[in-house]
């Protein structure tokens, strides 16, 4: 039985495991995602500073639209505790655009009129707060514009 499994492989070349692991997995969703920082960062570990600087986040109430990659994911995942994210609709960014820019896509925007509404920029949006992962950041932009 060996004779016939190995004869059924010599058409195929052998990849390490490693080239296999290296190939990029497709992307699901090819949308725009807004990340707005809320909190200071002031007492905030190096490594998080880099990712903020990195997506060129550097002042309160500053906002960058992103591609939906998974490594941007996974950079804003890191600082979930920070910023605010989700998806954002074409007439937003449009209305983002008019916005001054700082650098790049990045813009700067208002405190949100009325408030946050919830308990604040210190807990979590599926706990009540205003951090972390929302189903739509439209809202939130227009009363910050």
């Amino acid at each position: 039985m060996n004779e016939k499994a190995e004869q059924g492989n010599e058409n195929k070349p052998e990849q390490p495991k490693t080239a296999i692991a290296a190939q990029p997995k497709p992307v699901k969703n090819k949308g725009k995602i807004a990340v707005i920082l809320l909190r200071s960062m002031s007492h905030i570990r190096h490594d998080m500073r880099k990712t903020l600087r990195l997506l060129n986040l550097f002042n309160q109430h500053n906002c960058v639209v992103i591609d939906d990659t998974p490594i941007k994911i996974g950079m804003v995942k890191k600082i979930k505790d920070f910023v605010t994210y989700g998806p954002v609709s074409e007439e937003v960014i449009k209305m983002l655009e008019k916005k001054n820019k700082l650098k790049g896509k990045t813009y700067k925007l208002n405190p949100p009129k009325k408030g946050f509404r919830r308990k604040g920029i210190k807990a979590q949006y599926v706990a009540g707060g205003a951090l972390g992962k929302r189903d739509s950041m439209d809202e939130l932009i227009k009363r910050m514009l």
